[in-house]
């Protein structure tokens, strides 16, 4: 998989020890080793079937280390669990990583912790892009960039984690979100916090990169193909409007499209930072436009955030951190999403604990991930994230 995504065409792939790592030991240990690998251009794969090897032209290998909530428990300090944060950065600096994914921000100062580890490395050519992925950080996005104005910061605009902030900052207001299928990039309080994301980057001289599309493609159904490439195409063509220098993708057949949309607005401009969005005023009204959001909430959105949420921790717990189901990889914030919007629902009485419950005895799923799933979503409290109870079930 790492192979083909660097041979991809992309100019850029994010090898993930976050939200779409599940961190056991050996995970953690296989990614490092193939990290080193591909930095020294040794990675390589022989199969009965194949040989695979990395082309002569790559795509910039970008690390995402885990967030500074997690620890690696593998890994002593003074007899404490290390910081996973540092772990990651760590082992990927020393093996000559020099480009990071800085994920879960959610202040100045955190990033300014970030400063101050790059600062200890001592390598002047570090660079970063921070994912903004927490509503708290969209509120400190000049202060996060100054914070990291040594290192060539950008911001990246988050989707799934972002929503999920959302639900858990506020969890204690009344407001509620609907299906998350109907909480696109669009809705006000998004369209407030993408557009502002891309005039802060351009005022301060940073890049600013558009967001995930998730979808994987299908080799068996040509229909499901056509209609899912047709509404990535026009996500991609609204970032583009909006500004954005650049964009994810989760699978390497997306890259054409990806890079169709976007060679057609830059031409030959490597970004759009002239583009200041001076349209753009920032509103702390419109950030916070979260009950504004339109639509409803429904059974098969409760079906939906059970049925993927349990087959996703299912997946998780069995060491695979990027799933495909139903189409679309997810990681670990499309758990986090399913479970915070099934117990929302579940506070303000949409749904009754028998319904979740009715739901997750469909799932085809082991029981550990149902009861895991369900433990989170029907807890009096909504814990802040679930790998970190999740973590433990891990070797």
């Amino acid at each position: 998989m790492m192979i083909n995504a660097l041979n991809s065409g992309a100019r850029v792939f994010m090898a993930d020890f976050e939200d779409a790592n599940s961190p056991t030991w050996a995970n953690v240990v296989q990614g490092h080793v193939n990290v080193r690998d591909a930095i020294r251009r040794e990675l390589a794969l022989d199969t009965p079937e194949k040989s695979y090897r990395l082309n002569d032209e790559i795509a910039t290998l970008l690390i995402r280390p885990r967030g500074w909530h997690m620890v690696e428990r593998h890994h002593l300090v003074d007899g404490e669990p290390v910081s996973a944060s540092l772990f990651d950065f760590g082992l990927a600096f020393f093996h000559g990583a020099r480009y990071f994914y800085l994920p879960k921000l959610e202040s100045h100062l955190e990033a300014r912790l970030w400063a101050d580890a790059f600062a200890l490395a001592g390598d002047p050519d570090l660079r970063c892009t921070v994912l903004i992925e927490t509503i708290v950080a969209a509120f400190e996005m000049e202060e996060i960039l100054y914070e990291l104005r040594d290192y060539g910061c950008a911001l990246n605009a988050g989707r799934w984690d972002y929503i999920f902030s959302a639900i858990k900052k506020f969890r204690t207001r009344d407001w509620v979100l609907p299906d998350r299928v109907q909480v696109t990039m669009t809705v006000p309080f998004m369209r407030a916090y993408t557009e502002l994301l891309v005039r802060t980057c351009h005022r301060r001289g940073a890049h600013a990169i558009g967001g995930m599309a998730a979808f994987i493609p299908s080799r068996k159904d040509p229909e499901v193909n056509r209609v899912a490439l047709a509404r990535v195409r026009e996500d991609k063509e609204r970032e583009a409007a909006q500004g954005f220098d650049g964009t994810w993708v989760a699978h390497p057949d997306l890259v054409p499209v990806a890079t169709e949309v976007f060679d057609s607005v830059l031409g030959d401009r490597p970004n759009q930072i002239e583009r200041l969005r001076e349209d753009v005023v920032p509103d702390e009204a419109a950030l916070l436009s979260i009950p504004e959001t339109p639509g409803e909430i429904t059974r098969q959105g409760l079906h939906t955030n059970v049925s993927v949420g349990i087959r996703y921790l299912d997946a998780w717990l069995h060491g695979v951190g990027a799933a495909a189901i139903d189409n679309l990889m997810e990681d670990a914030a499309t758990a986090e999403i399913s479970r915070s919007q099934v117990w929302q629902w579940v506070k303000t009485g949409h749904f009754t604990p028998e319904q979740v419950r009715a739901e997750a005895a469909q799932v085809e799923a082991g029981d550990e991930a149902k009861e895991l799933f369900l433990g989170l979503a029907l807890a009096e409290e909504l814990e802040d994230f679930l790998t970190l109870p999740a973590y433990t079930r891990l070797e």
